[in-house]
């Protein structure tokens, strides 16, 4: 049976939803006004990863991921450029499907935009302010507030009188406490706005996902995932409005990953330490990139912070690249249902439903790669393929893998042959200078009995 880390209890607890037989899964998807840091790819490479494990563990999975396309970053970027925000908003958002597609990320069921629930919003502001817990303010923003809803700070576990206003949360005048949040921004001049029975004026940030959740999949959620900085204030603020409203409990089980650093320091644009993943992908092979890449952001478990370096990158395409071989030199036999009574399935799945356990989880996979070249048995061929395709690794063709893209211009099959000629005419020297020119084009030359020689990218 599946078990979860739930951030709100902070133990492993059985996945048990709403529906039996059905899992709701929310993710916080992207602000669209830039391209997203390889951070950010963490995250949604993460919850990638668990929509896949909870569908092949036969969920009826409805995984949404939010776009927030209306927010004070997109405004100023907009500006900056002289564009409508509903432009630059579409364009982040087409760049960022690209880059997930390019890390093998399945789309969701369901994308919802938060400019197309403002309804929604409106709707929860207006039952919020019934009980008491929202307030138009005299400058005509709309506040949540916050000490008059008992337990809030639980999923964070911050306790109100220890939150000191002005360190992690702004002070305005126009509050009656400075933790009250914006449910409502007034319009400003130039900005978009909505109409509302508040004045003309846009949501605030953290009210989208409680209204686009409770839209989309009703509550309670069963599993609602984000990175870990989403804590405070977002989740707990989402609790805050949802539960404040009557969608008690709003979520089942919470879900959290960890950061990925740079110099074991968070990365973040707000730091400038960063990379977007657009660039990341640039600079690698772009048939091989995107999946080393997957694999880099998944074999630490999704709950500890991983350090981010070119090498630690190359050392995860290297790896990769051991599996893709060992598929190719044994063709992977027909392909049925896993068999999970296998001793190798059994332990990979039993790591997964461990709070996806992936170290553990990759650890099976090598054992089972080994097992591979040892037997040179199809069938389990077929299994490591098997496996690894439940999150999302080892599908591609291996040969057309290994070559990659970027040959630099050589015909490398041409100086392939060149240099078997060569060997035929014991011209060894020049054998071994056309293997080393193709080293140093990022092509490693393998010799087969025979006389057959293979080739991969580095």
């Amino acid at each position: 049976m599946l078990h979860i880390h739930n951030t709100l209890t902070r133990r492993k607890e059985p996945f048990v939803p709403r529906v039996p037989g059905k899992a709701g899964l929310y993710v916080c998807g992207p602000t669209v006004y830039d391209y997203i840091h390889i951070g950010n790819a963490r995250t949604f490479t993460t919850f990638d990863m668990v929509s896949r494990w909870l569908r092949v563990s036969g969920y009826d999975v409805t995984y949404v991921r939010n776009v927030t396309d209306i927010d004070d970053k997109i405004i100023e970027r907009a500006n900056e450029r002289g564009i409508p925000f509903a432009e630059l908003a579409e364009s982040m958002a087409r760049a960022f499907s690209e880059d997930c597609a390019r890390l093998k990320l399945l789309p969701p069921d369901r994308e919802p935009r938060a400019t197309k629930y403002v309804d929604a919003m409106l709707g929860l502001i207006a039952t919020l302010e019934k009980k008491g817990l929202a307030y138009k303010a005299p400058n005509n923003d709309v506040y949540f507030s916050v000490r008059d809803l008992p337990g809030y700070g639980k999923l964070s576990r911050r306790n109100l009188d220890d939150l000191r206003a002005g360190e992690r949360v702004a002070v305005e005048a126009a509050k009656k406490d400075p933790l009250d949040f914006a449910l409502w921004k007034a319009a400003k001049p130039g900005e978009p706005s909505w109409p509302s029975n508040y004045g003309a004026g846009r949501p605030g940030w953290h009210i989208e996902c409680s209204a686009m959740a409770d839209a989309v999949l009703g509550t309670p959620v069963d599993l609602h995932g984000g990175a870990v900085d989403l804590q405070f204030p977002h989740h707990e603020n989402e609790i805050a409005q949802s539960e404040g409203a009557g969608h008690t409990p709003f979520v089942t089980c919470w879900m959290h990953g960890a950061f990925l650093n740079m110099d074991s320091e968070k990365m973040s644009k707000s730091l400038g330490n960063f990379h977007t993943l657009r660039d990341v992908l640039g600079k690698l092979d772009s048939v091989q990139g995107g999946e080393a890449t997957r694999f880099f952001l998944l074999r630490g478990h999704y709950r500890s912070e991983i350090n981010f370096s070119w090498d630690t990158l190359e050392d995860a395409g290297n790896t990769l690249r051991g599996f893709y071989t060992a598929l190719r030199e044994v063709k992977p036999g027909p392909r049925g249902p896993i068999d999970w009574n296998n001793d190798y399935a059994r332990r990979f799945r039993e790591a997964m439903n461990d709070d996806f356990d992936t170290p553990v989880a990759f650890a099976v996979l090598h054992d089972l790669r080994g097992e591979v070249n040892r037997t040179k048995s199809p069938e389990l061929a077929a299994l490591l393929k098997a496996l690894g395709g439940t999150i999302g690794f080892f599908q591609a063709d291996p040969e057309a893998f290994l070559q990659g893209a970027q040959t630099g211009g050589l015909d490398v099959q041409a100086r392939i042959d060149q240099r078997i000629a060569a060997k035929k005419a014991k011209d060894f020297a020049l054998a071994d200078s056309i293997r080393k020119e193709l080293e140093s084009a990022g092509i490693v030359l393998e010799d087969k009995p025979g006389g057959l020689t293979e080739w991969r990218r580095k």
